[in-house]
Formats: structure tokens, sequence, C-alpha cells
């Protein structure tokens, strides 16, 4: 059957793609090569892109928003947060090392769940509405394991995760060489190349539906309502009495 014939406009979509590298500017960044091939598929579509070298800003370690409040002297976070709020979709991007994430990513998501408490226009947590996503390389084990702790995580603070929302490339076990180097085939695998273009079209899938239809309904997921006593039918609440629970 002929793929339908369909032209996508994601023009009013944004992306922050986060680079976790632990190589400075101007190193190369392997991770950051594979990125490029969703950043050209969003841009070609429209969409607005951002991408930042963590390691590259001078971000405090800790959990709360700004942590020149709690003794740091200088945090660029602040900064990088607002990038992150104006972003429809979060990309995530790192190395593999001793099997698990890096510390900048590591640092990233913590500093991502020191926001996550803030409250949207709608009374919901900060990320609602967004979606998130993660690229991962190495030379070492590990892709699948990096990828559900990112994407549980993101999860976990409020974004939502579209279908097949990670993609990755993993060398030859051991030393040897990376996705970016000659003769390592990274650029050239069918595998990764496939599912780092699927996750792309996911997200902007997912992006747009979520913009057009105002984001996730604000009912039973309000913070403030909770705390209020009206808990939206969760049982025993004199507030929303349950039926079934007397």
């Amino acid at each position: 059957m002929a793929e339908a014939q369909q032209t996508w406009d994601f023009s009013g979509l944004k992306a922050l793609f986060i680079q976790c590298t632990l190589k400075k500017s101007p190193a190369v960044s392997n991770t950051e090569g594979l990125s490029k091939i969703s950043i050209d598929i969003m841009r070609k579509q429209g969409v607005e892109v951002e991408q930042i070298r963590a390691i590259d800003h001078d971000i405090a370690t800790g959990v709360y928003p700004d942590m020149t409040e709690h003794g740091w002297d200088t945090d660029e976070w602040p900064e990088i947060y607002k990038k992150v709020q104006s972003a429809n979709i979060l990309v995530l991007c790192g190395p593999i090392w001793l099997g698990d994430n890096s510390s900048v990513m590591k640092k990233v998501i913590e500093r991502l769940y020191g926001n996550s408490s803030e409250l949207n226009k709608d009374g919901q947590y900060a990320f609602y509405g967004k979606v998130g996503g993660c690229l991962i390389t190495g030379n070492e084990d590990g892709v699948k394991h990096c990828a559900m702790n990112i994407l549980y995580s993101l999860q976990h603070l409020g974004y939502v995760i579209p279908p097949q929302a990670d993609a990755g490339w993993i060398g030859a076990i051991g030393p040897g060489p990376s996705y970016l180097d000659e003769g390592s085939g990274g650029l050239e695998s069918d595998f990764t190349n496939k599912n780092t273009t699927f996750m792309t079209w996911n997200l902007m899938h997912i992006a747009k539906m979520l913009k057009d239809n105002g984001g996730i309904p604000a009912y039973g997921n309000q913070r403030g309502v909770w705390d209020k006593g009206n808990h939206r039918g969760f049982a025993g609440n004199a507030a929303d009495p349950n039926p079934e629970y007397r």
C-alpha cells in the first residue's frame, strides 16, 4: 500500500537539545554528531531548534531552582531553564561511561527535578504538556539502561514520552572507534538511523498534538486543587464522594 501523501507543519514548535558530553567545546562530541540527524529533520519540518552543551556552562550542583540561594556563588541553570520552559520538545543527549549516564547528564536531570514542583498556568506541574526523548552513544554496553533512566526521570517530572522516544549507537565492546570516527560504521548504521528518525517524528507528532489541544487536560492533576481538599474521586473524599465507598 502506498504511503499517503501529507504535508506536515510543525513550524509552531520549539525543541531544545541538551548535550551532556564530558567534553568542553570545541572538542568533538559523538552524541552531538548523532543529534544532528534529529535536528536536521526537525528544522526541515519548521521546528525551531536550539542546542546547549551543558558542560560549557557554570551549572551548580543541587536540586533547587537557583543554587545561588543555597551557598553557590554562581549558577547559570536559571537562564538555561528559561530555554527548557519555552521548548515543546526536550531531548537529552549523552555518552555512556562505566555502563551508565555521564555525570553531566545526572546533573541536568537533578536540576530539572529542582524545577519540577513549579506550576504552569493551569496549575499543573511545570513540565506538563511537553514531550521528552533521549539520544545515547558509546562503545560499551548500556544504551537501553541509560535511556530507561532518562525517560523514566523525564516522565516522573511530568514530560510526555512518545513511542520509541530513544535512539543510540554502540560500537564494538571495549576500546575502539566512536560514532563519528572514520570506519566506525556509525553514520551508516541503518538501525540507529531508523530509530533516530522514528524518535524525531514521534516527538514532533505528540508535541503538536499537545500544543494544538492545550496540553494535558487540567483535571485530576492540579496540586492546588488537591491541597484544598478536592481529591477528584479519591475514595473517602467528602468534597467528591465515591458512592462505592460507604
